[in-house]
This record gives C-alpha cells, sequence and structure tokens, in this order.
C-alpha cells in the first residue's frame, strides 16, 4: 500500500497518529529528509527550520506557531503516545491542508473547521487554560490531600473531575455546581481559610469569575 505522507517526530503525537494511521503512513525521526508529503509533529521551536527542508510539501500540527505559507492543522486533543478514541475531535485548519491530510485525521474522528492565523494565539491559550491549566488544578488538589493525610479510595478525584466535564457537556454554564455558584459565602470563606496563600489566591480569584 503506497503511503499517505511521512509523520516527522516520534514524540507523543507523532507515535499516537502512526499508530493509529498504521501502515498508511511512515514515522521517522525529526532528523529525516523523507520524500513527498510530510506532516511536522515537531516542537514549535523547531517547525521553521523543519519546514525549509521541505519547501511547498509539508504541514505542521502547532495550534499557536503560524508562519506564512505554511499550513497548519492542530487535533484539539491531549496525546499519551497511543491512539484513542477521537471521535467528535475539532481539527483546526490554517491555510490550504492537502486533502489527503484532512480525509486521514477525518477517518479517525476528527472535525475539520477553518482557524484563521490571527485567532491561533488566543484558540492555542484557550486550549492550554482548558488542559494543562485545569491538570495543575486536578494535581494541585490530590497532592495537598495527599500532604493532609487524606487518603482517598478509589479513583480518588478522577470520578468527580469526569461527573464536571459531563455536566459542563450536558448543561453549559449551568452545568457548575459549588459554593461559588450557590453563593454560599460561609462554607467559602471557610473552605478558603483550609488552603495555602498561593492556593488560596487561585481558589478565590478563579470562584470569581
Amino acid at each position: 500500500m503506497a503511503k499517505l505522507f511521512t509523520i516527522l517526530g516520534r514524540g507523543r503525537v507523532g507515535r499516537a497518529l502512526a499508530s493509529a494511521w498504521g501502515d498508511r503512513v511512515e514515522l521517522v525521526p525529526g532528523t529525516a529528509c523523507p520524500d513527498g508529503l510530510v506532516l511536522l509533529a515537531v516542537p514549535d521551536r523547531a517547525l521553521e527550520a523543519c519546514a525549509q527542508r521541505f519547501p511547498g510539501r509539508c504541514v505542521h500540527l502547532s495550534g499557536s506557531f503560524h508562519l506564512d505559507g505554511l499550513p497548519s492543522a492542530h487535533p484539539l486533543t491531549s496525546f499519551d503516545g497511543r491512539p484513542a478514541d477521537w471521535s467528535g475531535t475539532p481539527l483546526g485548519l490554517t491555510g490550504p491542508v492537502p486533502e489527503v491530510v484532512v480525509g486521514a485525521f477525518m477517518a479517525l474522528g476528527f472535525l475539520p473547521f477553518q482557524l484563521p492565523p490571527e485567532r491561533k494565539a488566543l484558540y492555542h491559550a484557550c486550549a492550554v487554560l482548558t488542559s494543562s491549566h485545569a491538570s495543575v488544578l486536578w494535581l494541585g488538589a490530590a497532592g495537598l490531600l495527599a500532604e493532609a493525610g487524606v487518603d482517598l479510595p478509589g479513583r480518588g478525584l478522577i470520578p468527580l473531575v469526569e461527573a464536571t466535564v459531563r455536566n459542563i457537556e450536558r448543561h453549559g454554564a449551568a452545568g457548575r455546581t459549588g459554593p461559588f455558584v450557590r453563593g454560599d459565602a460561609a462554607t467559602i470563606a471557610r473552605d478558603a481559610e483550609a488552603l495555602p496563600e498561593a492556593w488560596r489566591d487561585i481558589f478565590l480569584r478563579l470562584g470569581g469569575l
């Protein structure tokens, strides 16, 4: 079977996509110089130099970086190096992304949409808030409990995380719960007092948004 394109970069994104597409693509290290169409799965700092090696025949995967004349396709998800169920996951397209690349992503369940270059930084910042920053809160909360000797059984805070995401997915802003939503000043003050100062400030600032 002829290869659709080559994935350049063996990081978590490259490995996950290559495994999902199987023998329809080839996965090579970032130093390789393959022929044909190339999907650049490399860090943003390496994109410009990599693109110069494949003029007119490459697409990159960055959600924030933009370079005139270099199309991009950004999958709005968090990768761990393995295939997953990506049904319904947005795929931000900037510039003339080849149909073969768009079709390959759509076959995995991704849903393409046009992402203007001037909106990429905002789009990516919102993705960071949703994923990386949210995970800092979850991991920080688990760490605070562990330090206090509170050993949650089972899956710990994960069921709460999943229920929160499920409620937001179903009900939007109306799916939020907790003392800030209820306007329960006494509970907010008591909870805030129990937190270290740095976390207390985050707790109150986020609650006030």
